[in-house]
């Protein structure tokens, strides 16, 4: 068993399994969740690099998934703590069931903060812990079809940069949020977004290098990092560009059907 342990959430693939890939090779023992079965095959593919891992099917959308998790730790110290798991909403938000936006607002927001803070608490006390939030560059935009997801980026973004305010003399505990624009995973396809302009793109980012900037954001101390060139080019414009404009940028990328020809 390795001194160190680290909690990564939405581990079962994307961004969420490259970063708990780093974290096992870099000698963290691992409890890793998903609210699916992959996350077994996930974890099995962890343990060649030698360190112990347990893997957790959990719903972090709840207070009882996020308590379910932390249980799994046996009470070790967490060291470090990827919160990546997120949900997104694609589609028109006056044609979604309730149950739909609820659960991206639940996981997105309500787990992640509730897990950061029990997480953080600790971490603060003994002045030494490190924690990666994925945030996302969509928490810059107006996501005209994906409005529930982006607002809740929008969150998680304004959140974390609160946060690191608020923490700033306990020099031992590093917060980093990673915000990444579309990457190539599983997550247009759960979104139902694979007739989408974006969710036909070749050019989103590989998980891996997405991953791999995060983590690296994350030892070197800083605050956030928007991984890719075009996507830190997207936030800059943010800033100068009317939202009603960026709003509808976006509806050409995210629009139903905006992806057939």
């Amino acid at each position: 068993m390795a001194n160190k342990l680290a909690i990564v959430t939405g581990a079962s693939t994307g961004i969420g399994f490259e970063l708990a890939t780093l974290a096992a090779q870099n000698g963290y023992d691992l409890v890793v969740v998903a609210n699916e079965a992959l996350i077994d095959s996930a974890a099995a593919d962890f343990k060649q690099f030698g360190t112990d891992v347990q893997s957790v099917n959990a719903d972090l959308s709840s207070i009882d998934g996020v308590d379910q998790l932390l249980d799994a730790t046996g009470g070790r110290q967490v060291d470090l703590l990827c919160a990546n798991a997120g949900i997104g909403t694609g589609g028109a938000f006056l044609d979604q069931d309730v149950a739909k936006w609820r659960r991206s607002v639940d996981t997105n927001i309500t787990g992640t903060v509730y897990l950061i803070q029990r997480v953080l608490k600790d971490m603060v006390a003994r002045d030494d812990g490190k924690i990666l939030v994925t945030g996302s560059v969509a928490g810059y935009i107006p996501g005209a079809f994906n409005a529930v997801y982006n607002g809740t980026k929008a969150f998680v973004d304004n959140w974390t940069e609160a946060l690191r305010n608020e923490i700033k003399e306990s020099k031992g505990v590093t917060i980093t949020t990673l915000m990444p624009g579309p990457v190539e995973t599983e997550f247009f396809d759960r979104a139902g977004m694979n007739d989408t302009s974006v969710g036909q793109s070749d050019s989103k980012s590989d998980p891996a290098k997405v991953a791999k900037d995060g983590w690296d954001a994350l030892f070197a101390g800083k605050g956030s990092i928007v991984s890719g060139l075009s996507n830190k080019l997207q936030v800059a414009a943010t800033g100068v560009l009317p939202p009603s404009f960026v709003a509808e940028q976006h509806r050409k990328m995210a629009e139903p059907g905006s992806g057939e020809e």
